[in-house]
């Protein structure tokens, strides 16, 4: 019995033993909070700023880090092609995609599939995201080679709308899909609006002219070749040519909308979608 006695009071206190894991994982937590709060910028800012322009604040700022690095600079570090934003622009890719669907599918309620597509193209492009990345001051935070630093990598439209995305996913790991799909309304809600008043085919014409000067140094024409109907229900059949050449054509109660009809149509069949012919 006295063997037995001294064999149980040599054995660890589970109670205690709970009490010291306690205050280990306590410590461990308080020591990791630090360390995620040294979490820094490139040139040592503190990202703080960034989540105040992004409108969100990290639980774990490693996300939002991680979604800074540029493979430029993973590659002069020698780092694996994991560690740049890449991944993490993929995931945000379809988070994008979701959470803007979701918002013109409540906005525009008597809208078809068709031309929620198109919608959704004329929203989530390039141009778009450089433009929103451009707002939030992203560029000042990219971890960038050197080069590409030095050829003005961060205002490049590509790689500021490439990392918008991946900062998208950071915020859909931290956070969930709530966090992700409330960052976009609040980021987007100025081009819903537009959208909402100006329509949204305006954007097609505006990008199909951005793209033909940057191809092919010439800006679309639009020639009306039918008018037809009464006068309160005329329909106008626009031609759109690039460099005299016939691309598409559109039609409408308006000159103005038949050429965003055929804008719309040159670019889905001619330009694809620009977020998709990234480099």
């Amino acid at each position: 019995m006295k063997n037995t006695a001294k064999e149980d009071s040599r054995k660890p206190d589970p109670v205690a033993e709970t009490g010291v894991q306690k205050k280990a994982s306590t410590a461990l937590a308080r020591a990791s909070s630090k360390k995620l709060l040294r979490l820094e910028g490139p040139d040592g800012q503190d990202l703080g700023d960034l989540e105040k322009s992004l409108g969100y604040a990290f639980r774990d700022r490693k996300f939002l880090r991680d979604a800074l690095i540029h493979k430029s600079y993973a590659n002069e570090k020698k780092l694996s092609d994991t560690v740049a934003n890449e991944r993490l622009e993929f995931l945000g890719d379809a988070v994008l995609e979701l959470a803007v669907s979701h918002s013109i599918m409540e906005s525009f309620p008597d809208y078809s599939e068709g031309e929620l597509s198109k919608l959704r193209a004329s929203i989530v492009n390039e141009h778009n995201l450089a433009r929103l990345a451009r707002r939030i001051h992203l560029g000042e935070f990219l971890f960038l080679g050197k080069g590409e630093a030095r050829s003005g990598g961060r205002e490049k439209a590509s790689i500021l709308a490439d990392a918008y995305e991946a900062v998208l996913a950071a915020v859909y790991l931290d956070g969930g899909l709530s966090a992700a799909d409330t960052a976009v309304r609040s980021h987007f809600q100025g081009i819903f609006k537009k959208i909402q008043l100006d329509g949204y085919d305006r954007d097609f014409k505006t990008l199909l002219q951005e793209r033909c000067q940057a191809v092919f140094k010439v800006t679309p024409e639009y020639r009306v070749i039918e008018a037809k109907g009464p006068d309160h229900q005329k329909e106008f059949t626009v031609a759109l040519l690039i460099d005299g050449k016939p691309w598409a054509q559109g039609k409408g109660r308006t000159k103005k909308e038949a050429e965003q009809h055929a804008a719309a149509q040159a670019y889905a069949r001619h330009m694809g979608d620009p977020k998709r012919e990234r480099t």
